[in-house]
Formats: structure tokens, C-alpha cells, sequence
């Protein structure tokens, strides 16, 4: 009797010891195919334990282990994929939500297997009066599931996780809804509703030439064109003229309230990874999103870990919004793996499932680690050129002209020595975002305040530049338009770039060469005009520009020294960024030495050119620095790839992005600022001291200012 009393002791021990790996693949198909589990959970997500821990079999109080692929309601599967939504306990058993949540209607508020009491308990129908009136009221409570969308039976079931009081309540408030706490079932329509109507609804079209003029009347984007030289030999056919065209969007509203409003889904990597300093700094730096954002605009968290779980809908950051959502960004707590691709699917659905939808929109990413979940391993490790295929990470809607009513950009942010940078610029690239990369902890808030500086200035939407050719023989024979796409017509006579958004103040350089007949007198070589959308009016703008004429003439200046300084500038910056391209590509293969050399002879180009050009003296300065991150391979490794690939993502759009740490060289180096990105920045930096004394002295980060953000200035800051 004792033998068998001890073997048994001794099983009981070796299972509730017992440590399993982790199922990787099966936790990112939950939060994917089984209605948003990670939203219904009976406890956070993020409190949950670790993916070996969590993986263990439990035991039950009678002593024997509960599956965690079968429900102990109705002993059925739980597969994941199926449609069915699922609920976890804060026990951390696992049932059909329509199980559980019909064993709660008949008065089973404790766990089956455990025993265990819960605090939030699972409800699927018609919701009390009480509970109802206030879900309809906040759209914080519930989300309508419809897993079969052709079946209309399905149309008006709710699924809602509540929270029960204690017995001193009133009967009336049997059930309390929690803030954020939402079953989000096969579609995210749970967005906030706007005050105004969509965009689409109120589209015209407007003609600048013929606008009288008004005070009140927006202002346009500006061309400006510049011929790489005053004159041309009329004898002469030359076969690249190039020509300069230079896009000014116009400046932000001065109020907060007339800019165009945003709905700006931030994914969050809060792997195990984050845990300490870095999840508070990430915490502080969403505060200052979160504060920066005025009533209009509408936010959307979706953290990621081994899994992805959506933090809160979209909701407008009024007084009330700001709060909770800061509540919300409060609790995370890190723990898990990395899984971007399930994260981005999910806010790839925020975006697609919107009821209605501001002007602008955009998807914020950030992550210091790897995708170890979706991302297959080349063969060979990923040397010799083999790469991965980053193009798994990004969901199809997310592409342009990937389905979407409106394009969605991806803004991603490395951070740290291990994320995989070259899965982050990818992740960008695709989607025609910008890659920018974090070196230090202490930069996240600064990173994310310049690029919400630019979302939230926003004047033009789906431009594109237009260009014809004037005489004829006159042939459109290249655009440069580095990550835009650009078209040349079959017949050369003209082409396009689709420039997208722009900033207000943001500027655009586009490189073009022409083929130029012999001619006397005057050659009309092109001419430029663009089509956008206003965000101030929501209307149509047509644009046309100056057509770029040539005199022909006996003698004509010939080399550098007549060429225009501003084609020759472009020209520098188009031709240094082939050239940090092609010492990426050598850094790629090991041979770091040529790497250096080649940004060591573009770099002396520039230097001996920058006298009285700010823009070469910042080319060279970003040389250099990439010159010494590419100098060994550990060097590289550690810095080199991000910095680099942090850069060509910037002159590849025009656009400022984050460079590592390198806080000595940020006025020099990132040209593309724009005012308003200024501005945010600046702010930014005023609060770093309060949170560098808080972790210096061990003490709760200071809660930011609900203040809306300064107005742009009134003088613009023009680019050199």
C-alpha cells in the first residue's frame, strides 16, 4: 500500500515538473483562426505565462490533466482555423466560447476542470438591458461575431467577456463591461464612429487655374523646374538633357482641429526581449503618441508576442479615449516570441474592416527581434546571397493596388543590435513606408515623434506627377524617381510618378533626361503638372506647370561648371545613394574592405564639391559615418546593416527617418525634416529629461501632458 501511495506521489510530481516545448505554430494559429482569442480571454494576454509554461498539461483537482485540444464541455475538438472562437480563463483552461458561455447562463461561474472562482465570465446573446444600453452607448463592450457572414442568423449574436460584482450591487448591474475588453469574432467593424462623413463621400474636382483668387482657397503644391543647362548647340542632338523638377506641398492648417484627422494602428513587440527598460520606454514614447493625437484622430493598439492580440479598436483620443488607451499601454507586460506577420495581418484587418474612415491612415511597427514563426530559413543560413522571403510577412492588402479602398503604409522601426533589420526595411519597402532604426532605448519616443510629426501633417493624398514632351523628337528616355513608381510611355512621348502623400512643407526632386533633337531657336523639351487630392477640401487639384524651354545656340556651356546647381545637387544625391546601395550589396558578401572604398570615393567627390552646398556637406557626413559601421564584419553586424538600410529607405522616399544614435549629426544629416516634424521632435526632447532622472532614480515614469501639440510655425523652414 505505502509502494503504490509513493509511485503515485511520484507521477503526480514528474508531470506538474515536466517542461514541453513550445508550440509555436499552434499559437499563432489561434489568435488567426479562432475569433480573436487573444480579445476574450478571462485574464491579459499580456499577463499570460510563458509558451513552455503555458504548453504544460495542467492537473486537474481530481488528478487527471485536461486536454488543451478538447473542449471538457462537450468533449469536442478545438482546431484551430475552424471559425469557432475560443475562451481562455484567468485559470488558463480553455473551452468553446458557446460552451462555456452557455454553462455561465445556467449559473456555472466556476471553471469545470479546477473549480477555480472567475472574476470575468464569458456571454454570448442578448445582453441585459443595462449591460446592453451601455455597450451601445460606449462601443467599448462588444463586438458582433458573424462566423458564417452568408448566414443571416448569425447577424446579431454578441460576444462579450463581463465582468461580475459583488452581491452588494444593485441587480441592475449584474454586469459590468470592461473598458477594451472585446470578442473580436471574423471582422473588426467595431470602429469608433466619426463625427464627420468619409472622405469619399464628399470627393470633387477643383482646377487651380481656373480658382478666383481668395484668402480662404488652399494652397497648391508647387513646381518648379530646372534645365541642367541654359543653352544647348542647335546642331547637336544630345541624347540625356536632364532636367530637374522640384514638388513644395503647401503648409499644415495652423490649427490642430482643421488638419486632416488620422487613424493610426500602432503594432507593439512586447516579446520577452522588451521586459524592463525597453518596455517602459516604449510605454512612455506610445504616451506621446497617444497625447500628441487631437479628438478626430482615431488609434488602434495591436501588441505581439508569440501571438498577436488587438489592445482596443479604433477610438477617437478624446479626453476620455487618451485616458483609457493609456490605461491600456500601461499594463503590457513583455513575455513570448516574436510572430510579425500574425501582428500584421491583424492590422491589416483593423484597416480593411473599418466602418468608416479618416483621410489618412497609416500603420506604425516596431520590434527588436525576429520572426521566428512565419519567416522559412534559406537554405545555406542566408549566405551567398540566399535571403529569406520577407514578402510572407506582409499581408496582400497591404501592397499597393492590393485591394484596399485606400493604400495603408507600414512605418517600421528597428530597434536594438538584434531585430532583423533587413525583415524591417522589407516589411517598409513593400508597403511604401519608411524603415528607421532605433540604436539606443532612449530614442524610441524622438523616432516616433518625427514620424507622427509627418502623419499628422499630412496636405496631399495620391499624387501623381505627369510629364509630356514639347517639340517634336523630343523623347522622355528615364525618370529617377528612387522608391516611387515611375512609368515611361512605349512611344517616349511622356510618364508618371505616383508620388502618394505628401507632407505640409515636404519637398520631392525628380531627376528626368530627355532626348533632344538637333534644332534651331527654341527647344520645348516637357512639361510637368500633377493631380492630388487636397486633405483640406477632400477635392481634386489639378496642377500644371511651366513648360521647360531651351535656346539653341552656336556655342553652349559644356561640363560641370555651367551646369545648374540644382540638377547638379540631385545629381550627387541620386548617384550617392547607388553608391550605399552597391556598398551594402559588398558588405553582403563579406568584403567589407570594398565596401569602405566605395563610400570613401563618393564621399571625397562630395567633399571637394560642398564649399557652399548643405546638402553635399550632409551627404558626406552620412558617408562617413556609414563608412565607419561597415569597417569590420562585428562592426556591421551590430550597426552597419541597419544604419545603412535606415538611410537608403530616407533617400529612396525623400523622407526623414531615425539613424541609430548618432544625436551629433541629426541637424546635419536629415535633410527631409519638415516643420511640423521639427516641431514634434522637438518636444519630444524637451520631455526626455524627465524620464532620464525617473529611471535614474528608480521611479515611476511621470504621466505625459494631455496638452494637444504647438501649432507648426508660422515661418516656413525650407530645405537646403
Amino acid at each position: 500500500m505505502a509502494v503504490a501511495k509513493w509511485e503515485r506521489a511520484k507521477r503526480a510530481l514528474a508531470t506538474r515538473l515536466c517542461v514541453r516545448a513550445p508550440r509555436v505554430r499552434a499559437a499563432a494559429a489561434e489568435a488567426e483562426g479562432e475569433g480573436e482569442e487573444g480579445e476574450g480571454r478571462g485574464r491579459s494576454v499580456a499577463a499570460s505565462p510563458p509558451a513552455h509554461v503555458a504548453s504544460s498539461r495542467r492537473l486537474s483537482r481530481s488528478g487527471s490533466r485536461s486536454s488543451t485540444k478538447i473542449c471538457a464541455i462537450c468533449l469536442g475538438g478545438m482546431c484551430s482555423g475552424n471559425g469557432q472562437a475560443l475562451f481562455t480563463a484567468e485559470c488558463s483552461h480553455k473551452f468553446h466560447f458557446h460552451c462555456i458561455s452557455s454553462s455561465v447562463r445556467h449559473g456555472n461561474t466556476v471553471c469545470p476542470i479546477c473549480r477555480a472562482v472567475w472574476k470575468e465570465l464569458p456571454f454570448q446573446g442578448p445582453l441585459p438591458a443595462a449591460a446592453a444600453a451601455a455597450a451601445d452607448a460606449s462601443l467599448l463592450g462588444t463586438a458582433r461575431v458573424n462566423p458564417h457572414p452568408l448566414d443571416d442568423r448569425h447577424q446579431h449574436q454578441r460576444m462579450a467577456v463581463v465582468r461580475r460584482l459583488s452581491r452588494g450591487d444593485s441587480v441592475t448591474r449584474q454586469w459590468q463591461l470592461p473598458i477594451f475588453r472585446t470578442l473580436d469574432g471574423g471582422i473588426f467593424d467595431d470602429d469608433e464612429q466619426l463625427d464627420l462623413h468619409p472622405a469619399e463621400d464628399v470627393v470633387g474636382t477643383q482646377d487651380v487655374d481656373s480658382i478666383v483668387a481668395d484668402e480662404m482657397a488652399p494652397a497648391s503644391v508647387g513646381i518648379t523646374t530646372y534645365a541642367a543647362f541654359p543653352a544647348m548647340e542647335e546642331s547637336v542632338m544630345v541624347e540625356e538633357f536632364a532636367v530637374l523638377i522640384h514638388l513644395k506641398a503647401p503648409s499644415s492648417p495652423a490649427t490642430v482641429t482643421s488638419r486632416a484627422p488620422i487613424d493610426l494602428v500602432t503594432v507593439l513587440d512586447v516579446s520577452w526581449s522588451m521586459a524592463g527598460t525597453k518596455l517602459a520606454l516604449l510605454k512612455r514614447a506610445m504616451s506621446f503618441v497617444i497625447q500628441a493625437l487631437g479628438p478626430g484622430d482615431r488609434l488602434s493598439v495591436v501588441t505581439f508576442s508569440s501571438s498577436a492580440r488587438r489592445l482596443f479598436p479604433l477610438r477617437k483620443m478624446t479626453e476620455s479615449g487618451r485616458q483609457r488607451a493609456l490605461q491600456r499601454v500601461s499594463s503590457l507586460v513583455a513575455d513570448g516570441g516574436t510572430n510579425i506577420a500574425d501582428a500584421l495581418r491583424k492590422a491589416a484587418r483593423v484597416m480593411e474592416d473599418r466602418r468608416e474612415r479618416n483621410p489618412v491612415c497609416s500603420i506604425v511597427l516596431l520590434s527588436d527581434g525576429r520572426d521566428t514563426y512565419t519567416v522559412p530559413v534559406p537554405r545555406g543560413g542566408g549566405r551567398g546571397g540566399d535571403q529569406p522571403d520577407y514578402a510572407v510577412l506582409v499581408p496582400s492588402s497591404l501592397l499597393p493596388g492590393g485591394g484596399s479602398a485606400r493604400h495603408v503604409q507600414v512605418h517600421a522601426f528597428g530597434f536594438g543590435a538584434d531585430h532583423d533589420s533587413p525583415a524591417m526595411h522589407s516589411i517598409a519597402e513593400m508597403s511604401g513606408g519608411t524603415f528607421s532604426f532605433i540604436d539606443a532605448a532612449g530614442s524610441i519616443q524622438d523616432a516616433f515623434a518625427q514620424c507622427i510629426g509627418g502623419l499628422l501633417s499630412v496636405v496631399a493624398q495620391e499624387l501623381r506627377l505627369s510629364v509630356e514632351c514639347g517639340d517634336d523628337g523630343v523623347l522622355l528616355t528615364s525618370v529617377r524617381s528612387g522608391g516611387y513608381a515611375s512609368h515611361v510611355d512605349g512611344d517616349g512621348r511622356g510618364g508618371f510618378v505616383d508620388v502618394g502623400d505628401l507632407y505640409a512643407d515636404e519637398e520631392k526632386d525628380f531627376l528626368v533626361t530627355v532626348r533632344v533633337p538637333a534644332a534651331r531657336g527654341v527647344s520645348a523639351l516637357i512639361t510637368p503638372s500633377c493631380t492630388y487630392r487636397s486633405t483640406a477640401t477632400m477635392e481634386t487639384v489639378r496642377v500644371g506647370g511651366d513648360t521647360v524651354t531651351v535656346p539653341r545656340t552656336l556655342d553652349a556651356p559644356v561640363g560641370y561648371d555651367g551646369m545648374s546647381p540644382e540638377v547638379e545637387r540631385e545629381l550627387h544625391r541620386v548617384q550617392a545613394t547607388e553608391d550605399m546601395a552597391a556598398a551594402r550589396a559588398a558588405a553582403e558578401r563579406g568584403d567589407f574592405e570594398l565596401a569602405a572604398a566605395i563610400l570613401d570615393e563618393r564621399r571625397g567627390v562630395l567633399e571637394s564639391r560642398a564649399d557652399d552646398d548643405p546638402q553635399s556637406v550632409a551627404l558626406a557626413a552620412e558617408l562617413r559615418e556609414m563608412q565607419d559601421r561597415v569597417e569590420t564584419r562585428q562592426r556591421y553586424e551590430e550597426s552597419g546593416r541597419a544604419y545603412m538600410l535606415a538611410g537608403l529607405s530616407s533617400h529612396s522616399w525623400q523622407r526623414a527617418t531615425a539613424r541609430g544614435d548618432s544625436t551629433e549629426l541629426t541637424s546635419v544629416i536629415h535633410t527631409y525634416q519638415t516643420p511640423f516634424m521639427v516641431d514634434m521632435l522637438q518636444r519630444s526632447q524637451t520631455l526626455q529629461p524627465e524620464v532620464v532622472v525617473a529611471m535614474s532614480r528608480s521611479a515611476p515614469l511621470p504621466a505625459p501632458s494631455l496638452s494637444p501639440p504647438p501649432p507648426p510655425p508660422s515661418q516656413l523652414r525650407r530645405r537646403s
